[in-house]
């Protein structure tokens, strides 16, 4: 009992004196300058008050970016697969298990705000039994953090969390665009390996009528070679669509987790609406893509990293307190007050380490120049990556009638072709030759048509609207990952 009273006694003590030395003012850490590191991380950038290229805008609508564009492609099926990328992606699992990492490392960093409880005991025996010479200790120990080097690692830790968090969104938003890229990539290569099949048997049928108008003297072997080597480039153009569509196939089932055993049905058209896309304003960029917010993250860590850098130069001061006892059947202990406890105050003032604690404070500041740098480099990708979307809708959406219209002329003239046949005007070569002709102005619209898909999907992407996926995976679950709603950063 009274070793007890005497380890809380001491332990008391050790607390009150915490208490009052902190409550005299410990150094409030300095707020990160976030203003400040983003006009030097763009001091050569103006964002304009609306994106540049603004004579998109046939592909966009005013208001503010909106998630859930995943829903606007109306494929139950598509949305089906990207959940299932989300639970069994072997990289966004990667990602997660970062984000986990980076939550231990928070706790980590914040341990040695907390004083620290060690035991430590012995006993023996002496020759014939009987007991022998026991000793215990108890101690507890707390580092006073005065200058704010410990507060200024946990925050940094905190801030590297944050950033995990937000690649971690980022991944799940680049797998779902890619998970919608490849499944209309996939039906693109189908189309396009149908038609290269219309296009070689309309081959062989030209091999035949050569062959035919030889025999009869109306042609000669000349067009019977021209005619076979266009039905083996368009025999080799089927193998060449069958080894895409294969491709395209296991790329899309890799994505989804799955062993490519190139069996996965996808859709057989590529009719998908594409409604105006609100694009906000590029200012509000840089609060919304995750992989810029990321990178402004870790700017804030690197931040604290050189406050940390630089209280590791200045004293540091620590409070002990100890509670020891011994006793023994074979010694006569001297001192008759046991067990005992002791109180007391460490200061260690670093005088002379060869320039290390300033070569730290000079790497701190250099990393944390690099992030600056880093953060103004994805800023400004982002911002190009925009542009270029916007743009590249624009182009598309004024090539889409341009070959629409390639295609019904060409549908036209093959209609043309087949009256003046059937009436003897031209022979029926010249049919499937504008069979061939069709068939090449379908396979350009088709490739059009997934290159708008593709487009519209990277502009979903570039602007940061999420696809609206609310399930949340088993993966997820099992990692504990949680959402930027939740992260601890500080604004």
């Amino acid at each position: 009992m009274k070793q007890m009273k005497t380890v809380e006694g001491a332990l008391n003590c050790l607390c009150i004196a915490l208490v009052s030395i902190l409550g005299a003012g410990g150094c409030a850490l300095k707020p990160v300058p976030s203003t400040e590191l983003r006009q030097q991380a763009l001091e050569h950038v103006t964002p304009p008050g609306q994106w540049s290229a603004s004579k998109a805008g046939t592909a966009t609508a005013a208001g503010a970016v909106r998630d859930t564009w995943l829903a606007s492609f109306a494929d139950p099926q598509l949305e089906a697969l990207v959940t299932e990328a989300l639970a069994y992606n072997a990289d966004l699992r990667a990602a997660a298990a970062r984000v986990e990492q980076a939550a231990g490392y928070v706790k980590v960093a914040g341990a040695p705000l907390r004083p620290t409880v060690n035991v430590i005991g012995t006993a023996g025996s002496k020759s014939g039994g009987g007991g022998g010479l026991d000793i215990g200790m108890l101690s507890a120990a707390w580092e006073l953090d005065v200058w704010g080097r410990i507060r200024s690692g946990r925050e940094a830790a905190v801030d590297q969390y944050a950033s995990a968090e937000y690649d971690y969104t980022y991944a799940r938003q680049s797998l779902a665009a890619l998970v919608v890229k490849s499944w209309y990539t996939a039906s693109e290569t189908w189309l396009q390996r149908q038609l290269a099949e219309d296009a070689a048997r309309a081959a062989q049928d030209l091999v035949k009528l050569a062959q035919d108008r030889q025999r009869v003297g109306a042609g000669d072997a000349r067009d019977v070679a021209i005619a076979q080597a266009n039905q083996l480039t368009a025999q080799d153009t089927v193998r060449q669509s069958d080894q895409s569509y294969t491709t395209a196939l296991r790329a899309l089932e890799l994505l989804l987790g799955r062993y490519p055993t190139a069996d996965i049905q996808v859709r057989r058209d590529l009719s998908v609406t594409l409604p105006p896309v609100p694009v906000g304003l590029p200012s509000d960029l840089l609060e919304r893509r995750p992989d810029v917010i990321a990178a402004e993250r870790r700017v804030a860590a690197s931040f604290y990293r050189t406050e940390e850098a630089k209280a590791a130069r200045l004293p540091s001061i620590s409070l002990t307190a100890g509670l020891s006892w011994v006793s023994s059947d074979l010694l006569v202990l001297k001192d008759t007050d046991n067990p005992k406890g002791s109180f007391g105050a460490s200061l260690l003032a670093p005088l002379y380490r060869g320039g290390e604690l300033q070569a730290q404070v000079e790497i701190r500041t250099a990393e944390q120049k690099q992030a600056v740098a880093e953060y103004g480099g994805v800023a400004l990708t982002a911002f190009g990556d925009v542009e270029n979307a916007l743009t590249g809708e624009f182009t598309l959406a004024q090539r889409a009638p341009l070959l629409a219209a390639v295609v019904q002329e060409n549908e036209r003239a093959l209609t043309l072709s087949e009256t003046q046949y059937r009436v003897g005007k031209i022979d029926q070569r010249a049919v499937k030759l504008q069979q061939l002709d069709l068939y090449q102005a379908r396979m350009q619209l088709l490739r059009l048509q997934n290159e708008r898909i593709a487009q519209r999907v990277n502009l979903y992407l570039a602007l940061g609207g999420d696809f609206g996926s609310e399930t949340v995976t088993a993966t997820e679950r099992a990692s504990g990952a949680q959402t930027p709603g939740s992260t601890m950063a500080r604004q």
